[in-house]
């Protein structure tokens, strides 16, 4: 391993080059957009480096980097990946200069000069503030970030996307307000936490730490003081994530935003909320843990039931593919509280393939609104005649986020279900059902907005173009190159799923058959 600080630099690329795009002269707009691009692209080269440098078989947290902070608290700026956090690390590196292509022309007219610098600028915060949170290894270090993000994602949400100024302020204001709560929450319980660890000597913030101190029974706390504080932290994952019944600020600000904007909320930020849990929540607090799974795993199975029930019912295809990621979180939450290796392997793996998934549909669709102006399906029809690779990449987006065998999501949803089978046999029963759902979802959408004869008005919708075609062709290869060969991503995963279940002390359930006693 190098001495180079690899994962400095890797946040730090993207916020400086957001600075130097607003240092940039008013009008220079290409300019602008040109440099973000090519911040983003460093920033993907420098995560790949971190890629092909981690060695699956080493330490659990490798390019670790600790320097002091504030040592009167115990807090110190501290960052480390392992398996899990490298693969959503290399994900948010892989969409931003994806999303900030697709998104190039998208506040041209809308928002004057100074629109497309903004925008481009507030997009590579966004980025620099989740790898920060995905690579912290300091509590506090965390929780700043994970709270400080929400305010390019507020800007991005209310001052570009709808063209309805009132309902894009509100969607912001709904988002802002949902997440700062949960923010407040985790607050209270992080201040919980450092009194806790405050009382067997020192206070500290650090996480590998408190998580030695909570499984050698080192924290000296009651269960019942540790259950509020696990709540504290799960309640903001929760809203962040989001799961049911916090869900209802995602419909409202993905309809609002851009589409890139959307993506880059429900592919990246929201995964903050799920690596969280993982991290945070079961290793901390890994009693509790298993005192509040059964609640988890319930709200989680609604979630997958609700959200697709909700998406068969939308006439609003963006709000349509909004709805079934909140059913895709809860497969996500489902497979981490399951507390199996094949689980917590399955829903990281969901992360990524959920990211790339919502990603094609959602810009493909967003693609598609931008041609004929209007979100309503009852809109379209005859689409594929006159536009069949748009109609191509539509369809082979659905059929991903269907979780089709051959493409990515299907082999951590079937991980996820597997895992959940063998420790909650009726949870996973339930959740299997989603599966019929997102068939009826994605081939009825598909059916009535590219099938049947052109709709008045779908004559001239026009194909994709070049720039458009170099924004979906990656995400397809991706979808098509993961649902065939997983192993090298899941080779990354296991090992850090591994030493999760190791580090609460949980194992696999031995395998039954029908009619054991």
């Amino acid at each position: 391993m190098t001495d180079f600080p690899l994962l400095t630099t890797l946040w730090l690329v993207p916020l400086v080059g957001a600075l130097v795009v607003l240092a940039l002269p008013t009008g220079k707009s290409q300019l602008a957009k040109s440099v973000a691009l090519g911040v983003s692209v460093v920033t993907l080269g420098i995560a790949v480096v971190l890629a092909f440098q981690f060695d699956p078989g080493g330490d659990r947290y490798q390019f670790v980097e600790s320097h002091e902070w504030i040592p009167a608290f115990g807090t110190g700026y501290t960052l480390g990946v392992d398996g899990i956090a490298l693969v959503l690390v290399v994900l948010t590196a892989v969409l931003v200069p994806i999303l900030l292509l697709a998104g190039w022309n998208d506040t041209e007219d809308t928002t004057g000069s100074r629109g497309p610098r903004t925008y481009v600028a507030l997009t590579l915060m966004v980025e620099a503030m989740v790898l920060v949170s995905f690579t912290a290894l300091d509590v506090l270090l965390f929780y700043v970030f994970f709270e400080a993000m929400l305010i390019p994602m507020y800007f991005l949400i209310g001052g570009f996307g709808s063209m309805d100024r009132t309902q894009r302020s509100y969607a912001a204001v709904k988002f802002l307000l949902y997440n700062l709560f949960g923010g407040l929450i985790m607050l209270a319980a992080v201040i919980g936490l450092y009194v806790v660890t405050a009382r067997n000597g020192a206070g500290t913030f650090d996480f590998r730490e408190i998580v030695t101190a909570a499984n050698n029974g080192g924290l000296g706390a009651s269960p019942t003081v540790l259950n509020a504080i696990f709540l504290g932290f799960m309640f903001a994952f929760a809203v962040k994530a989001p799961l049911w019944p916090f869900h209802t600020w995602l419909p409202d600000a993905a309809v609002q935003s851009t589409p890139a904007t959307a993506v880059l909320m429900m592919a990246v930020v929201d995964k903050v909320g799920t690596f969280a849990m993982l991290r945070y929540c079961l290793q901390l607090f890994p009693d509790s843990t298993r005192y509040f799974t059964p609640l988890i795993i319930t709200l989680a199975v609604i979630g997958i039931v609700y959200g697709a029930l909700l998406a068969i019912g939308q006439t609003d295809v963006m709000r349509l593919i909004a709805y079934t990621s909140i059913s895709h979180f809860g497969f996500i939450i489902l497979g981490i509280f399951a507390l199996t290796s094949q689980g917590q392997a399955g829903s990281t793996l969901y992360m990524v393939n959920h990211g790339i998934s919502t990603a094609a549909l959602f810009l493909v669709a967003g693609f598609l609104v931008s041609r004929r102006g209007t979100r309503a399906i009852a809109d379209y029809g005859g689409v594929q005649k006159v536009a069949p690779v748009l109609a191509g990449v539509f369809l082979v987006s659905g059929l991903a986020t269907l979780s089709l065998p051959g493409l990515a999501p299907f082999i951590s949803e079937f991980l996820v279900l597997i895992g959940t089978y063998s420790r909650y046999q009726v949870a996973a029963v339930v959740a299997t059902s989603a599966l019929v759902l997102a068939a009826i979802y994605v081939l009825w959408l598909y059916q009535r907005v590219m099938g049947g004869p052109i709709t008045k008005g779908n004559e001239k919708i026009r194909d994709l173009v070049p720039r458009e075609i170099v924004v979906l062709a990656p995400l397809v290869a991706l979808l098509i190159i993961l649902g065939v060969y997983p192993k090298p991503v899941l080779d990354v995963i296991t090992p850090a799923v591994d030493h999760t279940l190791t580090t609460i002390h949980q194992e696999d359930p031995a395998p039954t058959m029908a009619g054991d006693k």
